[in-house]
């Protein structure tokens, strides 16, 4: 059975595991640079897979789910070191694309500005 977790839970997790070593959360500027490092590791591997340039022989096979894994638990050490709520934060940008986008792109409905 495959373990399902809400962001809230996976934050926890991440504080845990964090917290298990001396050094503790880097400061925001060095997580920062963490995360432009996975984020270029993604448009990497993107670009292999479905850019111009395929892989070295040479080169490991890495995943771009493995990247972007990587990207989230990255983005909720920053969260978490921050106190930034992952949750709070995705329901109220969920809420502003729902309502600022609503009829941006051609609708599957049919459905236009009211």
């Amino acid at each position: 059975m495959e373990k399902t977790e809400s962001l809230r839970a996976m934050q926890a997790e991440v504080d845990a595991y964090i917290r298990q070593f001396k050094a503790g959360y880097f400061s925001p500027l060095s997580q920062m640079a963490r995360l432009t490092e996975e984020v270029g590791e993604l448009a990497r591997e993107i670009n292999h897979y479905y850019g111009e340039k395929p892989k070295k022989t040479d080169e490991k096979p890495k995943t771009v789910e493995e990247e972007i894994g990587d990207v989230l638990f990255v983005t909720m050490i920053m969260a978490n070191s921050l106190e930034i709520d992952l949750t709070e934060v995705f329901n109220k940008n969920m809420e502003k694309f729902n309502q600022r986008d609503k009829y941006r792109f051609e609708r599957k409905d049919g459905k236009t500005h009211d």
